[in-house]
């Protein structure tokens, strides 16, 4: 009864869900075979990772060392929390594993496993993303603001997360491959060109001010419909791509001269000058190659 009304604190109060609230329940082994996975899962854990073949280890040697959390069904039991535990355990072909039992709604049962995903940090930013969507929009749970409440992060972190899933797959790819972070991956939430310069964000690894140039530049009306007219064309490609890494090599001379007025100021003085030098340099590069461009015969 003392867990019963914890919970139903827990929910109405809007606070965020602590794991350490479902201690007091009684730890009961129960058989492998009569308990399931969750049917509303926030994440796909593969069995042959680094992650859980380290997991697997520590239980061959030291057993479970945290019970897992589970919920009563007509028939059965269902995973609320510790699915990677159930897995290897499942794996190491075990008979039983020890598990605190609950009473637990469908959105009860999510919210516990989402906070555990989350204070344990086993989730990438595409995998919460598609939980808060699954809570507010296909589930119907409650908004941005009920969810964010409910998990401890502020209604910004929540729909920046959300926002991730309007990306196209090139770049979602590499959100999971940590080539791209999530500051950087926001900057290209609804436009319709990101594709066009998505490598030179990975490859030069570009700032969030530098990706911000690069929009205001290739969104120019008159620059797209110029890119759309010569899309087809190899060398055009060429020549826009030396024009946006030439763009990137300004933006970091403006950096460095930035960074030059903290320098010794009997230094100051020629380093800002040779810097402002190379810029100009670098300046005169760009309009020779839109020369270059403009110069072709068209097809």
């Amino acid at each position: 009864m003392k867990f019963l009304n914890t919970i139903s604190t827990l929910i109405y109060s809007k606070m965020p869900i602590d794991l350490g609230d479902y201690n007091d329940l009684v730890v009961e082994p129960i058989e492998i075979r009569f308990i399931r996975p969750s049917k509303f899962p926030v994440r796909y854990s593969a069995d042959d990772t680094v992650e859980m073949m380290s997991l697997k280890e520590s239980i061959r040697q030291h057993g479970v060392l945290q019970p897992i959390l589970v919920r009563a069904l007509e028939q059965g039991f269902e995973i609320v929390a510790g699915h990677r535990r159930f897995s290897a355990c499942r794996s190491l072909r075990h008979r039983f594993i020890p598990c605190r039992i609950g009473e637990f709604s469908d959105q009860q049962a999510f919210e516990i496993q989402l906070s555990e995903n989350l204070q344990r940090k086993s989730m990438d930013p595409l995998e919460e993303a598609e939980a808060y969507q699954k809570y507010v929009t296909e589930f119907g749970w409650g908004g941005v603001a009920d969810l964010s409440a409910r998990i401890g992060k502020s209604e910004e972190y929540v729909s920046h997360r959300i926002q991730l899933l309007r990306l196209p797959d090139s770049v979602k790819s590499h959100i999971i491959d940590k080539s791209m972070n999530v500051s950087q991956a926001l900057e290209l939430v609804g436009s319709p060109n990101s594709d066009m310069f998505v490598d030179d964000i990975v490859n030069n690894r570009l700032t969030v001010k530098q990706i911000r140039h690069l929009k205001t530049d290739i969104q120019d009306p008159g620059t797209v419909a110029k890119r759309r007219r010569d899309s087809k064309s190899k060398e055009s490609n060429i020549t826009k791509r030396g024009i946006f890494a030439l763009k990137i090599a300004l933006s970091r001379f403006d950096d460095l001269v930035e960074a030059a007025h903290d320098t010794d100021p009997q230094q100051r003085a020629a380093l800002v000058a040779f810097l402002m030098d190379m810029r100009l340099k670098v300046h005169s590069m760009i309009d020779e190659t839109i020369r270059f461009e403009k110069s072709r015969p068209k097809r």
